[in-house]
């Protein structure tokens, strides 16, 4: 149980309560005390009024007096005339003497203390005033015994009802936390526990139902983190079962692109000056496709392997993108390629070629999608430190959504209907040849990506 939160609240509540009462007990017995002092001042006066009622009592008589106001004298001062009212034998000398008639609060509690640690009988002197101004002043002498009794058993009863109030408080707060946080919080984990038996499972994500503002905070942050990760968990499945079906779909293909390669090699015998030109780039092509089926077999998952660096003549590998992406555009759309004839960059042939294939492609669907012509124009260039490759177009630009989502898979696409998985793609090839590939700007008058790759490698 003191290892819950609802017993550490119980134990503390106790503590604390105790505590407070100790703080109130304090300038309670001091208060009892004065009271007491000054009940033995009233009991002495009435006491000395008998004596001037008769003038003269009897010893006996006195005795009884004294007894009954339990002091062993009584002094009254009147007109500045000590007069000795009542008087009987003192056991022993008077140890100190106190006066109430203006005392501070910090006197009366001092007092009480030392009274409550000394257990020795003492004879002390008290001086107070006389009620309804029957002279100046009162005097008694009295054992020190009786006041600490009844000290000692005001301060046990005060104790007692102390520890049931803390005790009663301690459980009616024991039993709210309990309602009010604890059980709620327990609820919060029971729902952490039941969803990560199966987080896939949508429906044990948790519902905030609390009604204090931290616990309903908390429980919309579980809920927002338990929406992301189910979200996280469906894309890896579709992930992996998208890498079983294009292995699956890559043999297949294969087998279909080598016939189609072997067709393409009795073309390139023809005469014809338009097959002749067209000939060497469907082969090479085929040639690409074939190979990204095989590489797909390899590795039975959509892992891309390790650049085969070499330098590339970057001009020719531009003019083979841009020349597909005008036969599929029909001539709907212009392509300008900016680079010089001679420049070379460090890279993997076929992987760059699919990088700006893909972007050239997500240029001409933005295009097209905006049902209007364009440009696109692909630009190669080299400082000092990078090469870099830029693909603009002057199209809608990308939707805010694409923007948030970039190159993440099945999240990023640029256009309705697209996975995004172009882009995802890209950003890993580029990655591993040690470079970069960003979306240097998007807005009504186009976009531009670019592509930089490290000169260290050189």
């Amino acid at each position: 149980m003191f290892n819950t939160l609802s017993g550490r609240f119980f134990i503390l509540t106790v503590v604390f309560v105790m505590l407070a009462e100790v703080l109130i007990f304090v300038p309670s017995i001091a208060r009892f005390r004065q009271d007491y002092l000054n009940a033995r001042l009233e009991r002495a006066q009435i006491a000395s009024l008998a004596l001037e009622a008769e003038h003269m009592i009897s010893t006996e008589l006195e005795a009884e007096l004294l007894a009954t106001a339990e002091v062993y004298n009584v002094v009254l001062r009147r007109d500045e005339v000590r007069q000795l009212m009542l008087s009987s034998p003192i056991p022993q000398s008077v140890l100190t003497t106190y006066d109430l008639r203006d005392p501070s609060a910090y006197d009366l509690i001092r007092d009480a203390i030392l009274c409550l640690i000394d257990p020795r009988e003492n004879v002390i002197r008290v001086l107070g005033a006389p009620v309804r101004s029957a002279g100046v002043m009162i005097e008694v002498t009295m054992s020190s015994t009786g006041l600490r009794i009844a000290m000692m058993d005001y301060g046990l009863r005060v104790l007692w009802l102390s520890a049931a109030i803390s005790i009663f408080t301690a459980v009616l707060l024991f039993w709210a936390v309990r309602q009010a946080l604890v059980l709620p919080i327990r609820s919060v984990v029971n729902h952490m526990q039941s969803y990560a038996n199966a987080p896939e499972d949508a429906h044990r994500i948790i519902i905030p139902n609390a009604r204090l503002r931290e616990l309903r905070e908390a429980q919309d942050a579980m809920q927002s983190m338990q929406i992301e990760l189910t979200g996280a968990l469906k894309q890896k499945e579709r992930l992996a079962q998208l890498g079983g079906a294009v292995a699956k779909i890559s043999h297949d293909l294969r087998n279909i692109l080598t016939s189609a390669q072997l067709f393409t090699n009795r073309i390139e015998a023809s005469e014809d000056p338009i097959v002749v030109r067209l000939a060497p780039k469907l082969v090479r092509s085929i040639s690409r496709a074939v190979n990204l089926c095989e590489t797909t077999l390899v590795y039975g998952r959509a892992e891309e392997p390790a650049p085969t660096l070499e330098m590339v003549k970057v001009a020719g590998l531009i003019e083979d993108v841009l020349e597909g992406e005008n036969l599929a555009s029909e001539g709907e759309i212009a392509y300008d390629m900016v680079v010089t004839a001679d420049l070379e960059l460090q890279a993997d042939p076929e992987q760059l070629y699919r990088v700006v294939s893909n972007l050239c492609r997500n240029a001409r669907q933005a295009l097209q999608s905006a049902h209007r012509g364009g440009v696109i124009t692909v630009s190669v260039g080299e400082d000092l430190t990078h090469w870099w490759v830029m693909v603009e177009d002057d199209g809608p630009g990308l939707p805010k959504r694409a923007q948030e989502n970039l190159f993440t898979a099945f999240q990023g696409g640029t256009t309705k209907g697209g996975s995004g998985l172009g882009l995802a793609i890209s950003a890993e090839l580029v990655r591993g040849h040690g470079g970069s590939l960003m979306l240097e700007k998007t807005d009504a008058l186009g976009t531009i990506f670019s592509i930089r790759l490290p000169k260290e490698n050189n």
